[in-house]
């Protein structure tokens, strides 16, 4: 474990950071004097995490930081937990927002880490550990980092900055409403209106020191889908007097995955889709009456995607009446994301800034990913840029690292040193930019 939380030298992962036209301040400078305090603060976070639309304690501390280094209309209780505030530069000029995202998920942490988390829950009707496994607490203190480098060099900036500090992006509690499309439906850009929104995840897909970023449809439409065979419960000896809806699930599940392997066109563009939990029956010996379905639709194109979900309805419906049962489903569950996509003209006014960010060779435009974000939602609204920050120790293949969500996900901290350069680049090359330039 000790070797696993050693670091090195910040020199062997990032350039120098030389001047960009028209600096506001020195980048290395000012994230150097947030480097600790980042590093401790997601410590914090990681040894307390939180699920969605419960993240109490977070945003306590996120509120009140941004209130102590002077942030302007502050804002908690923005959908259930989330925090906003605004730095005013010295100067009148361009609208930026900086997100996010806070909460945790029900896994229990396997890291061994110092500061792992013991925290546990009851979620669905189970008891489980509380993680942060998909690195928010890093990104919650990047950007607690982020707003105070930027606050101190308020008077030399020219512009304003929405920091969003988001509740909830791995979904809500069900029954509850959630994450960006919450924040979104109660104002977030009403009173203030961005020209642009940049956000970050940390990833394990890269090494540390290593920025991943693709221009255009980046991170796919997230859709999720329930369905319910109703058949007829009979004793498990005497399947013939009953409708199974086990085996009938069980059909339809292989025959759903005809949808990827033979009826679209996936050298175009890819598709998943993808059951991830079947729940029926409470006894070895009773054929149930029902059994429910639940699973993910991945998609780059919405033409596709409505094509996936009717094809999928398709032959729930076929195959149930095939064997005599009925089927209800919802496909797709309200709340699904669409595609995220990094705006390309953003994207290429804003590359400068990202490989000032890491040293030569370490920006990597990578392929699309099947993940999904609800960053996207922002990306509706106003041009996004959203980008990996590789967070897998140096000399550790990515692709044999802890993944994201796993128990054992471990996010190296020189990770955070770069996602905050990364983030203060992108700011201060968006702000000196003029409108007419981009």
């Amino acid at each position: 474990m000790i070797r696993r939380l050693a670091t090195f030298a910040l020199s062997s992962l990032l350039l120098p950071i030389s001047a960009l036209a028209a600096d506001i301040f020195d980048v290395e400078q000012a994230a150097t004097s947030v480097d600790d305090a980042v590093r401790d603060w997601r410590r914090d976070i990681h040894a307390h995490p939180e699920l969605g639309n419960r993240e109490f304690r977070t945003a306590e501390l996120i509120a009140e930081h941004l209130r102590a280094i002077g942030l302007e209309d502050v804002k908690t209780g923005v959908a259930h937990t989330g925090v906003t505030g605004i730095l005013r530069g010295g100067k009148p000029g361009r609208r930026l927002a900086l997100r996010a995202d806070m909460d945790a998920l029900p896994v229990a942490e396997e890291t061994g880490l110092p500061f792992a988390s013991a925290v546990t829950t009851e979620y669905r009707g189970q008891k489980t550990g509380v993680m942060h496994a998909c690195g928010h607490d890093a990104h919650t203190a990047i950007l607690m980092g982020v707003a105070q480098a930027l606050a101190a060099h308020r008077d030399e900036l020219a512009g304003e900055i929405l920091f969003v500090f988001q509740p909830a992006e791995e979904g809500a509690p069900e029954g509850e409403e959630g994450g960006a499309p919450l924040m979104l439906k109660e104002g977030l850009f009403e009173d203030f209106k961005p020209e642009a929104i940049f956000g970050l995840h940390v990833h394990a897909s890269l090494n540390v020191g290593e920025i991943g970023y693709r221009s255009g449809p980046f991170m796919a439409a997230a859709d999720f889908f329930s369905i319910t065979v109703h058949g007829r419960q009979t004793h498990g000896s005497r399947p013939w007097n009953g409708v199974d809806p086990v085996a009938i699930s069980a059909e339809l599940i292989g025959s759903a995955q005809q949808i990827v392997s033979r009826e679209v066109n996936i050298s175009r563009l890819p598709v998943v889709v993808s059951f991830g939990a079947i729940n029926g029956g409470i006894r070895h010996n009773i054929i149930p009456d029902d059994v429910e379905m639940i699973g993910t639709i991945r998609t780059f194109d919405e033409d596709m995607r409505a094509d996936v979900h009717e094809r999928l309805k398709r032959i729930a419906e076929h195959t149930a009446a095939a064997h005599g049962a009925t089927v209800s489903y919802e496909i797709p569950l309200p709340g699904a994301n669409p595609v995220t996509v990094n705006d390309p003209a953003l994207m290429e006014q804003m590359l400068p800034a990202l490989e000032a960010s890491v040293a030569p060779g370490k920006l990597k435009a990578i392929d699309r990913t099947m993940g999904g974000e609800d960053f996207s939602q922002y990306a509706l609204q106003v041009p996004g840029l959203f980008i990996f920050v590789g967070s897998t120790p140096p000399g550790v293949d990515p692709q044999t690292a802890p993944s994201n969500h796993s128990p054992k996900y471990f996010v190296d901290e020189e990770a955070l040193k770069v996602g905050v350069r990364a983030m203060l680049n992108l700011t201060q090359r968006f702000l000196t930019m003029s409108a007419a330039d981009s």
